[in-house]
Order: C-alpha cells, then structure tokens, then sequence
C-alpha cells in the first residue's frame, strides 16, 4: 500500500512540476475532464439503480441534484464532456491520420484551437444552463 502511495505522489509531483506549455496543460485538462466524465458516470448508475431498491433515496438525490452547486457542477460537466470528445478527436486525428505532420508548432497550434472550440461549444450550453439555475432560484 506505501509503494502505492508513494507512486501516486511521485506521479502527481510530476504532472504539477512539468511545465510543457500548452501540450502539458492539454493532457492534463484531458485527464481530469475524463476523471470528471468517469465520476458523474459512476454517481449516474448508481443513483439511477437506487430507483428500483429504495425509490425515496432515488427520489431525495433527485432533490439534492437540483441545489445550486450541483447546477453550478451539471455546467462544468457540460464543459468536461466537450473538452473531452474534441481533445480525443485532435488526438485520433493526429495519431492516426496525419501522422507525418506531427510537430511541436502543429501540436501547440491544435492544443489552442481544441480549447477554443471546446469553450465555443459549451458557451451557449453553460448559458442557457446557468439562466435556467437563475431562473429556478
């Protein structure tokens, strides 16, 4: 269990310490958006198969999920799902069907327009969930 420990620290040591400019962030941003997917999946199931079991705890999380920090999170989760599939999509593209033209200047390139797309793909989603959160405050 130490070993374990201390391998996990050592790793994230690493990730907080590199300072590889925009490739660095990209893969760190498309760890924790897939990390931030994985966990609301996994909440999802199992609040979801607390319906057939205890319909009242299904029905109180329900209730818990509509308080403002879960809203506030359903919007960042927007954001993690986006970030997510788009940074996949660059990094299948890259890998696998322009190879050749990989570059350290196309690599940051693509790292900068992947965040812009991925944030203008989720501006009018966070907006229209956000007036929504006003809305039923």
């Amino acid at each position: 269990m130490t070993t374990l420990i201390a391998s996990l620290r050592t790793t994230l040591s690493g990730y907080i310490k590199y300072r590889g400019r925009e490739g660095h962030y990209s893969f760190l941003l498309h760890r924790i958006t897939g990390l931030g997917t994985l966990l609301f999946l996994a909440i999802h199931i199992v609040d979801t198969a607390t319906v057939y079991w205890m319909p009242e705890l299904y029905d109180h999380a329900i209730a818990i999920y509509r308080l403002p920090p879960f809203l506030l999170g359903e919007i960042g989760l927007v954001f993690c799902v986006i970030y997510h599939g788009v940074n996949g999509l660059r990094i299948i593209y890259q890998d696998m069907v322009k190879p050749s033209s990989w570059t350290i200047h196309t690599q940051r390139r693509a790292a900068r327009w992947t965040l812009a797309l991925s944030i203008l793909f989720w501006l009018p989603a966070a907006f229209v969930m956000f007036r929504t959160l006003l809305a039923h405050l």
